[in-house]
Formats: structure tokens, C-alpha cells, sequence
């Protein structure tokens, strides 16, 4: 997948003070002396669903936090195929390994209309210098994608194929709207979840036949979740 071009994503300079997700992301940590140390421009994107923010091994111009919607961070593994690898929430961070290796090491795509800020390298580096807050937030945060990474893959991968199913609904409940799911393509869910397709279509139908699931749309993508509770049993086996 190509990169779109950053000049058609682009909508301003962020306002960090004033950031409605300020309090989970990397800046919670700065006050206003850190924040006179920041000199290049914190872009402010917007990518529609589909669109790849950024491609596996790509030269790195910084960091993005998430301010709205959802990314899916994608492999390709030895034989060729994709694999999501986890995925980003609002406030999580992506594409802290360039600030070792100036590279991306997967690739990254918009599961929705998504809203980043792209933080230069530069800037980081010069205020983990300075500031020890933003340093010990730095790592947490590369700490926490790393467990999130291990998390997704486990979870995902223990269980019946309805337990299974059942975590990745959990898994991909809106931030914004708890009630609401967004499920990637059939072909995705089976590559993470170590299933056939023809299984996570029906274990999907199940759910809806169930009355857990109610679907949003014709793609099958979006789904309302309308039993909590039996979402839970199903993802404890009962």
C-alpha cells in the first residue's frame, strides 16, 4: 500500500495545551517550560478509513498520538501474508521505534476517519533531553505498546473459536461509543485469530443470530453491541 502524500492530510499546527486527549498521551507530562522547548511544527493529520498513514520500513518524521478513531499496525510475515500486529486506540502511541531506528517497523492504516499528530523526532529527543517527566513517559509508553503488542496476539489466540471471536469484539469496542464495534475484513480477523474464514463468519452470524451483535452496516463492519453480559460469558467459555 502507498502512503498518501502528508500535504493532502494535513490541517494545521497542533495546539498541545488545548488537546481534548492531552491527558493520555505523551505531552500529560510538560508544563509550560517544556512546552518553550518544543521549535518545530506538531502537524496536525487527517486520514480517511483505508488510507496508510505510514508503509513497513519507511524513513521516520516523527511520532503520531491518536487523537480520534483507530489504527490497525500491520506485519508482513516471512511467507508474504499481513499480520495486525495491534491496534492503536485514542491517546496510544505509534511509530515509537523510529525514535531507535529512524524507521517504521510495520505499517500503518486507518480502520476509521482518524485524526494524529505527528510529532517530530527532533522534538522528542530534545525534550527527553531536558525534561525527565517526558523521558519516564516516553518509556512507559513504549512499555505499554509493547505489552499491548503481546496482549493482542495471546488473547486472541487461546480458547474456542467463539472465545476468540468473542475477545476480538471486546477488543475492538469504540473509545467514544462503548455500544459500538468496528471488526476488520473476515480475511484480517482469521489471520489474527488463527481461524478460517468460513469460522469467523459464522461465529460473527452466531453472535448476531444470538442477539449479542446487531449489524450497522451492509459491509459487516460495524456492529452495535447489544449484551454485555453475554459477550462476557461467551469470552469466559460459558
Amino acid at each position: 500500500m502507498i502512503p498518501i502524500k502528508t500535504e493532502s492530510a494535513w490541517r494545521g499546527t497542533s495546539d498541545c495545551r488545548a488537546c481534548a486527549v492531552r491527558d493520555m498521551a505523551l505531552f500529560a507530562e510538560l508544563d509550560e517550560r517544556d512546552f518553550a522547548q518544543i521549535h518545530a511544527p506538531i502537524d496536525d493529520l487527517e486520514y480517511k478509513a483505508g488510507e496508510s498513514l505510514y508503509s513497513e520500513g519507511q524513513g521516520a518524521q516523527g511520532v503520531l498520538t491518536l487523537r480520534k478513531g483507530l489504527l490497525k499496525l500491520v506485519r508482513l510475515t516471512a511467507d508474504g501474508r499481513q499480520r495486525i500486529v495491534r491496534v492503536v486506540r485514542p491517546g496510544d502511541v505509534a511509530g515509537l521505534e523510529a525514535l531507535v531506528t529512524r524507521r517504521y517497523d510495520s505499517e500503518a492504516v486507518a480502520l476509521s476517519d482518524v485524526l494524529v499528530c505527528r510529532i517530530p523526532l527532533t522534538v522528542l529527543q530534545g525534550l527527553a533531553t531536558h525534561s525527565p517527566r517526558l523521558h519516564g513517559a516516553l518509556m512507559g509508553k513504549w512499555q505499554g505498546a509493547l505489552k499491548a503488542a503481546d496482549d493482542w496476539l495471546a488473547e486472541l489466540n487461546f480458547g474456542s473459536a467463539r472465545q476468540r471471536v468473542s475477545h476480538l469484539v471486546r477488543k475492538m469496542q469504540s473509545v467514544e461509543q462503548p455500544d459500538e464495534v468496528l471488526l476488520f475484513r473476515r480475511e484480517d480477523m482469521g489471520a489474527m485469530l488463527d481461524l478460517k474464514l468460513e469460522t469467523v463468519s459464522r461465529e460473527v452470524s452466531a453472535l448476531v443470530r444470538d442477539g449479542i451483535l446487531e449489524p450497522l452496516d451492509r459491509l459487516g463492519r460495524r456492529y452495535r453491541l447489544l449484551d454485555d453480559a453475554g459477550l462476557q460469558a461467551l469470552q469466559q467459555g460459558d
